[in-house]
């Protein structure tokens, strides 16, 4: 089944769970679709795998394990069960039924304290991982952690039921967790699979809806009213900002770009910014930095224009001309930056688009009494996160929702909180995730490029939110594409254009 874009947290899995048994399908059920499902990847997915082992804990996603293993003994795979904990379930739950059934299958079991369990392990084809499920919470029990370790020191393959073992499922901090091969998630998806060390830990990763029949959706997470915690980005958020353009269309239709920086020393930042306002088809883009950069500038790129602003007085009579103000690529942190920052804050008007990115994002955290606007957009990566927040970027990173969330709560507009899985808020809104992107984007100048490519998009389509989202995927999916032939030596100006043969195929 196709992933879908909606993520969740685990309290509202399980109400999501909740809606299912109400609407009339026993948890057994679920259970019994949950290790089907997996049955019929692991047989898809290793074709050849004959001897297979299933660790199982104690919880409901042991159960999901037991059902896997009896359905592999029925096929007449060499299975055998590994348990760890209080596995052996006793009583009328789901897991106890598929416990009971399992043995009456035939299938071996051996505790993990059993000398024989690592060597077990070490012999199969496949390990499937349904130990710990989303009831997972630091810190680990040792003996959790010590089976964790053996079946990442197997180095065999894996298959993650719901999701990978020791993954924490909404922060997607590994506590440590299983390293998958590939992760099949039920009923809903987890954000943790998404966030932190989950795109690591787990994988390929399948979904499966535990709908009534392979592939179908019983819709238990509409009935469960449970509104999304995260949505990814897709190409629908493209495709809503880049409406085809009329034959008679002229360059005035699609917008003025001001970005305003370039500081003493910095004059490339806002150059890759006004290459990416122009990549994405803004109509008109202008660069205003110190005088010094003119010949930088438009030496490199005569598409753009330039303004000498050498004191706010100058700046502050051009800003009525443009529909879009970008202030930050390069700005700096000096008197001629702060005045330059102070000066955009007062003039522009509710109607002109504001992005404030970088160093206009670190005076934001450093000065008291600026102006702010409702309706801007920061783009913090980590670092700056931390200063808007006064937190340590450890905190930032450890729940970056949480993190956004505050960012939104504390400075308004609209937010992209920058690094792997961007992340985008505002008040009122489901946060957005961007799952693309690689880490030879990790450069200097990429967040310029952003910075650029969401000014250039919000100047042809007024809507924040909406140019954020449609920039941040565009600027990810370029980046994914020049690193097609390695990650390694990726340059900011290479993805700036590749923007436009991105913003072509999205379509």
């Amino acid at each position: 089944m196709d992933l879908p874009s909606t993520l969740h947290t685990a309290a509202q899995v399980r109400r999501i769970e909740a809606a299912a048994m109400e609407q009339g399908v026993p948890e057994v059920t679920l259970m019994s679709r949950a290790g089907a499902a997996a049955c019929r990847l692991l047989l898809q997915r290793w074709p050849q795998a004959r001897r297979i082992g299933v660790v199982c804990g104690g919880g409901n996603n042991g159960g999901d394990g037991f059902v896997v293993a009896q359905l592999l003994r029925e096929s007449r795979h060499d299975v055998r069960v590994i348990t760890c904990g209080d596995a052996a379930r006793t009583g009328e739950g789901a897991a106890a039924q598929a416990w009971k059934q399992m043995l009456a299958a035939g299938v071996e079991v051996m505790a993990f304290n059993d000398a024989r369990a690592i060597e077990s392990l070490r012999q199969c084809d496949v390990i499937v991982d349904a130990l710990l499920g989303i009831g997972v919470r630091a810190p680990l029990k040792p003996e959790a952690v010590a089976v964790i370790d053996a079946i990442n020191d197997c180095a065999r393959p894996v298959l993650s039921l719901d999701v990978p073992s020791g993954l924490d499922p909404d922060s997607g901090a590994a506590l440590p967790a299983v390293r998958a091969t590939a992760t099949i998630t039920f009923l809903a998806v987890k954000q943790g699979l998404y966030l932190r060390d989950g795109p690591r830990c787990r994988g390929e990763l399948r979904f499966d809806s535990l709908g009534g029949s392979p592939g179908s959706d019983d819709d238990f997470v509409t009935s469960s009213a449970q509104a999304p915690a995260l949505r990814r980005l897709g190409r629908a958020d493209l495709s809503a900002v880049t409406a085809p353009r009329s034959h008679d269309a002229h360059k005035s239709q699609f917008g003025r770009v001001l970005i305003v920086g370039g500081g003493p020393g910095m004059p490339g930042a806002v150059r890759l910014a006004g290459e990416a306002a122009l990549r994405v088809g803004a109509g008109l883009v202008t660069v205003a930095t110190l005088a010094v950069h003119q010949c930088v500038v438009l030496g490199a790129r005569p598409e753009l224009m330039c303004l000498a602003i050498d004191d706010a007085a100058s700046l502050a009579a051009r800003l009525p001309a443009f529909d879009v103000i970008a202030i930050g690529p390069g700005l700096g942190t000096g008197e001629w930056s702060r005045l330059a920052l102070w000066t955009v804050l007062s003039h522009c008007r509710a109607d002109q688009g504001l992005v404030v990115d970088a160093d206009a994002l670190n005076l934001l955290s450093m000065l008291e009494g600026l102006p702010r606007n409702p309706d801007w957009i920061l783009t913090p990566h980590p670092g700056e996160a931390a200063r808007l927040l006064d937190i340590p970027i450890a905190q930032v990173q450890a729940d970056r929702p949480a993190a956004l969330a505050a960012l939104v709560e504390r400075w308004g507009g609209v937010v992209a909180l920058k690094g792997a899985g961007t992340l985008i808020g505002r008040t009122g809104t489901t946060p957005l995730l961007c799952d693309l992107g690689n880490p030879g984007m990790a450069v200097p100048g990429m967040g310029d490029v952003l910075t650029g490519a969401i000014s250039g998009l919000l100047a042809q389509h007024r809507d924040p939110l909406a140019a954020t989202a449609a920039g941040v995927y565009l600027h990810a999916l370029a980046g994914d594409q020049c690193a097609s032939g390695g990650e390694r030596g990726i340059l900011a100006l290479e993805v700036a254009g590749q923007l436009r043969t991105a913003l072509g195929q999205a379509r």
